[in-house]
């Protein structure tokens, strides 16, 4: 065997060897974030970074609350607008991803992701919003860890505490807070469809609510009562 051959297949076991080692880095993390709440999530810092480039002195908005202390209208629409199927998938949902498929080749370009709420969970805790194959397959087994190991009702709390509401804005407490002046707890079907429409794109849907969103605001309000909320 060549040096050069050696020298390739020892820079090959050397990355593997980091990649299974980055692996139980964030096993760790997952596990330990099952039971203690997550103080800031990779969004959280980059979305911060960004402020801060405009602004040195810029905060985010962000107040973790309770899964008790979010509204249940706000569960369900959530629910209704992502992720259809949260409680029966363990972290894909195959049909939807096909459906996506489907109307991206329709439109020739990435119109639908089909990511599920336990998808985009471990994006915004790990990952960055960038798109990649390689940024895919690390949140296909972030995601499988999380469903494994953390319960239904966990993986909701904690999305709705980490999600991006707006320009600096993370959780459902300070959104509802920014918009509606109330806390979480309180938010009514109709606000709290509203919120839920905006997720796909928060900050330009902060600026911009137009009748064809709100029209979308509506049938998710009608369609929450048969949300199914662990």
């Amino acid at each position: 065997m060549s040096v050069a051959l050696r020298w390739i297949g020892r820079a090959l076991v050397i990355a593997l060897a980091l990649l299974i080692v980055w692996q139980i880095v964030l096993l760790t993390q997952v596990i330990w974030w099952s039971r203690f709440d997550p103080a800031s999530t990779s969004f959280m810092r980059l979305r911060l970074a960004e402020l801060r480039e405009k602004d040195p002195g810029a905060t985010l908005r962000h107040q973790w609350v309770a899964y008790e202390q979010i509204s249940v209208h706000l569960k369900r629409a959530v629910i209704a607008a992502e992720d259809d199927s949260f409680v029966d998938h363990e972290g894909f949902d195959w049909e939807g991803i096909e459906r996506a498929l489907e109307k991206n080749e329709k439109k020739g370009r990435a119109v639908a992701g089909g990511s599920t709420i336990s998808q985009q969970l471990a994006k915004n805790l790990f990952l960055s919003p960038s798109r990649s194959y390689l940024r895919k397959a690390q949140e296909a087994v972030i995601t499988v860890m999380i469903e494994q190991l953390w319960s239904k009702r966990r993986i909701l709390e904690v999305y709705l505490n980490v999600v991006e509401w707006g320009e600096g804005i993370f959780g459902a407490e300070a959104a509802a807070r920014r918009y509606y002046g109330v806390p979480a707890s309180r938010l009514g079907p109709s606000e709290a469809a509203r919120l839920a429409v905006m997720l796909p794109n928060p900050r330009r849907y902060e600026r911009s609510f137009g009748p064809r969103l709100a029209a979308h605001a509506e049938r998710i309000r009608r369609r929450m009562a048969y949300s199914q909320v662990p």
